[in-house]
């Protein structure tokens, strides 16, 4: 029995279902999506699916819109015959798409509405289904500005930390705050968030919110930023601004004052940087202070002003001391000090003691004992006038002065313990004697009535003085022991004859030199070459003109004789013409002696002159 009634249940449920199904699809069915999101200025895109049984065809679909008085509003009528396209605000941006989509291009904000679907299929009825078109604008990101000014850790009221914007969204976004990457609340450790929302004349939105929280000291590393959030196609979405941080004020807790540089100790003579710092914002108001005998002298006036930083130049015994630097927060009017010891290393009082102290002479020796003061312990050393170390300790011995060698020593006095610490001090041995001249210009060449430098040198302690023989100007030069004379003078025959004598004399003694002067003879030799080559030259001249007027009376161009005879001073001769008048000089007697060119002798008066007639 039970088994013949499980058949017979089972299929009872089949055709019960069977009906059902039977009876959906013979009914006029409409589908569309809910809702449709598009953004500002897009496309929107309706659906209408719909299903008519037996695959029959529609007879017309109607689109609408829903007003705000709740009014159906057609927008399109569409048979089989046609479209028509309803006049309203959307005629210009309508249009059917497939299936009889409806698409609204450049969406507004104003688009936000209600749209319906409406098929009617005859027999079958009428249907319809609505879908709400959502826009919606994306917002940008945020932009946060934090408080441009201090934030007080005394602050009485809530301070503003920073400032939250986003514009130019729909519709209007939510605005959180954050620290450190965690949100913050409303209400919480006194945090207030107050927000604005402003519908521009674009019917877009613009959001603000501002921050307003206490602050402590760990805030000044704190990072503060917005978010935004909005809702697209159902998701929630969110935009981050940047992290900013605050200027947080706080006093000072902790001074530092340090001598700079560190790393070394310090010497006389060194620039030494007293540097204070301290750790409040801002930077506290610094004065430095020494003790001089227990009284605190204020040295603000020598610092860098609104830095913290005293520097010292040159520095030496008296800087030693205790330096203070005060801090003054102007914020809560709080005070700090700090103080550090400045110890300068010196070397003073450096002197060399002679043993024997009474005067030397040569080849006499004495004791250099080298003596100084230093809070450090020193080391001594001494070197001659060229650098080179001689000894090391106080005390140098120095045999057998003389004035040839330097008597000049230096003394090196160091401090190993402070690197760069060191003196030094001269001293010169004076030994006394005659004076000695060890240099002069002699043998010197000279010509006559030539400008010369005669030169003398000695040494000798005490100072000498130096004496010539002849007159001129003289020119001195003294360094330590040494002494050098100059004579500038004229050469003159009693010069060249006498020569000079130079004469060095203290009152110890003198000593003297003779200067010789010599003639030039290469000087001499060739003025004397000059001469002869003039004469020679003048010999040829003569020579020559003697030659040409042998010639032209060979060929006949001169005649001589009597009648050729002319006297030049006469105002008829020819400018043109040359008379040159050779007499004889011999005596009237000698000229009758005198014979003709063919052996006959001839009258003294006829031989007593010759005329000689040039022409061209």
């Amino acid at each position: 029995m039970a088994g013949g009634r499980r058949p017979a249940g089972l299929a009872l449920g089949w055709g019960c279902c069977l009906l059902l199904c039977c009876a959906a699809a013979s009914k006029l069915e409409i589908s569309m999506p809910p809702e449709v999101e598009v953004e500002l200025g897009g496309t929107a895109s309706i659906e209408c699916n719909f299903y008519i049984p037996e695959n029959a065809s529609y007879t017309y679909i109607d689109w609408f819109y829903v007003d705000r008085s709740n009014r159906q509003v057609r927008l399109y009528h569409i048979t089989a015959n046609g479209i028509l396209e309803d006049d309203t605000d959307y005629r210009k941006r309508l249009s059917l798409g497939e299936n009889k989509a409806l698409s609204i291009s450049e969406v507004t904000l104003q688009d936000p509405k209600v749209f319906m679907c409406q098929v009617g299929a005859g027999s079958y009825g009428m249907g319809e289904n609505s879908t709400e078109l959502s826009v919606y604008k994306l917002p940008t990101t945020p932009e946060i500005k934090p408080y441009a000014g201090g934030i007080s850790v005394h602050s009485s009221d809530i301070p503003e930390i920073a400032r939250c914007v986003s514009k130019n969204s729909f519709p209007p976004p939510n605005i959180t705050w954050h620290k450190n990457g965690e949100q913050l609340h409303a209400g919480e450790n006194k945090v207030v968030m107050p927000s604005t929302v402003i519908r521009e004349s674009s019917g877009l939105y613009t959001v603000s919110s501002t921050l307003l929280a206490p602050v402590t000291r760990e805030d000044r590393h704190s990072r503060y930023h917005c978010s935004v959030h909005y809702l697209l196609r159902g998701q929630p979405r969110a935009l981050d601004s940047p992290p900013v941080q605050v200027n947080v004020f706080y006093p000072s807790e902790n001074l530092n004052l340090k001598v700079m540089p560190s790393s070394t100790l310090v010497k006389e003579g060194d620039n030494v940087t007293l540097v204070c710092e301290a750790d409040g914002n801002p930077p506290p108001v610094f004065s430095f202070f020494k003790k001089n005998l227990g009284v605190w002298q204020d040295v603000t006036s020598l610092a860098e002003p609104d830095s913290g930083v005293l520097r010292l130049h040159d520095v030496n015994k008296t800087s030693n001391g205790t330096y203070r630097c005060q801090s003054l927060d102007l914020d809560d009017m709080s005070q700090i000090e700090e103080d550090v010891d400045l110890v300068v290393n010196y070397i003073e009082g450096v002197h060399v003691k002679m043993e024997p102290s009474s005067t030397l002479r040569e080849g006499d020796s004495v004791m250099l004992s080298c003596d100084a003061y230093s809070p450090v312990g020193l080391k001594y050393q001494w070197r001659d006038d060229k650098g080179k170390k001689l000894v090391e300790g106080n005390q140098l011995l120095v045999k057998n002065v003389t004035f040839e060698k330097s008597n000049t020593f230096s003394c090196k006095v160091m401090a190993p313990s402070v690197p760069g610490l060191e003196q030094s001090k001269k001293v010169s041995v004076a030994v006394e004697d005659k004076p000695r001249i060890v240099a002069i210009s002699s043998p010197l060449y000279v010509r006559q009535d030539q400008v010369i430098n005669l030169t003398c040198k000695a040494i000798a302690f005490p100072p000498p003085t130096v004496q010539w023989s002849i007159n001129g100007t003289a020119h001195e030069y003294v360094d330590n022991q040494h002494v050098a004379s100059n004579l500038t003078v004229r050469v003159s025959h009693e010069l060249l004859r006498a020569g000079a004598m130079c004469r060095v004399f203290n009152r110890l003694g003198s000593s003297e030199e003779h200067i010789q002067l010599l003639v030039d003879q290469k000087s001499t030799a060739e003025s004397q070459g000059v001469i002869i080559v003039a004469i020679i030259v003048a010999i040829l001249v003569v020579a020559v003109l003697g030659a040409v007027i042998y010639f032209l009376h060979k060929k006949g161009k001169i005649p001589c004789g009597r009648a050729g005879k002319q006297d030049i001073t006469k105002p008829e001769a020819r400018k043109d013409k040359i008379v040159v008048e050779v007499k004889s000089d011999k005596l009237p007697e000698e000229a009758g002696l005198l014979q003709g060119a063919n052996g006959e002798r001839r009258a003294a008066a006829d031989q007593s002159e010759k005329y000689i007639d040039l022409r061209n």
